[in-house]
């Protein structure tokens, strides 16, 4: 039988919600790996604010797809599906269960869909793009009549790719065969407590210190310190904003993944939502049961 035809277990949720700490604990009792789908953990050098699993949480289970990329290298999310799929062959061919987890939709989706990614834009384009503010990107995008629907204008990123592909999508198949999806769903008061929880977290862990450090190094420009948790900083090392500020930045932009994280997995109706972690078990055994 083919690895396509293997089982996998995907575990979605927003920031914050316990994915990692759930899918350490079913791969220790299904005898599985990790793969990470998170734009932001690829990263090297970027620790405290990309809440990476850690030293000892890796020792406990094997982690793939993780510090694989420089701070300031392109990744893409079509790199990502060629790389998630060489690891799930290898994961199959040590005879264990492997485990996709992680917020980045796209990540997630361009695996168990079997997305057509499009070819990168021509050489020099990006460049150029770069160059514009997200104003006159949407403005250029408004000339040329494409469409942003379903589009986080905000994120320059994705208008920059919506330009290059002059507002081609990426093909989509069925899902793939013998893959269960477990969302996690937790109540939002609960979640906000748990996102300014992590937050504090981080700024006991040194994340300032990190920050400076990569900055200095780096520059701005650098696509690591566009993330959320590393971007917010920028004021506070200009001397325009408080570190109370600076934290109470990054806890609503943090918030606001989290909304956009639920309303993407929303859309997919192949979710098995979960409010409680103990049937989790139960769910998977089920599923590595069934007969495909």
């Amino acid at each position: 039988m083919g690895t396509a035809n293997q089982p996998l277990v995907v575990i979605v949720g927003e920031t914050a919600s316990g994915k990692s700490s759930l899918a350490i604990k079913v791969a220790e009792k299904f005898n599985g790996e990790i793969i990470s789908a998170d734009s932001w953990a690829v990263r090297r050098e970027v620790g405290i604010g990309a809440a990476k699993p850690t030293a000892s949480e890796q020792k406990r289970v094997k982690h793939h797809l993780i510090d694989i990329v420089e701070p300031c290298q392109d990744f893409t999310a079509a790199v990502f599906k060629g790389l998630a799929l060489k690891s799930i062959d290898e994961i199959y061919n040590r005879g264990k269960l492997p485990i996709i987890v992680g917020g980045t939709g796209l990540y997630v989706d361009g695996v168990i869909y079997d997305f057509g990614f499009l070819p990168e834009g021509r050489a020099g384009q990006r460049e150029m793009l770069n160059q514009l503010s997200i104003a006159q990107l949407l403005e250029l995008i408004d000339k040329r009549g494409l469409s942003v629907k379903n589009i986080d204008i905000r994120n320059k990123r994705r208008l920059i790719r919506l330009i290059e592909t002059d507002g081609k999508r990426p093909t989509r198949a069925n899902l793939r065969k013998n893959t269960l999806i477990l969302g996690i769903i937790l109540d939002r008061e609960e979640l906000i407590i748990r996102i300014e929880r992590r937050v504090n977290k981080m700024f006991s862990a040194g994340l300032e210190q990190e920050v400076k450090a990569l900055s200095e190094k780096y520059g701005w420009d650098c696509e690591a310190l566009k993330g959320i948790g590393y971007y917010e900083w920028k004021e506070y090392f200009l001397g325009s904003q408080n570190l109370e500020e600076t934290r109470n930045r990054i806890i609503s932009s943090t918030t606001s993944l989290a909304k956009r994280q639920r309303t993407w997995f929303k859309r997919n109706k192949s979710i098995h939502w979960v409010s409680n972690i103990s049937k989790v078990d139960d769910i998977v055994t089920t599923f590595l049961n069934k007969k495909i």
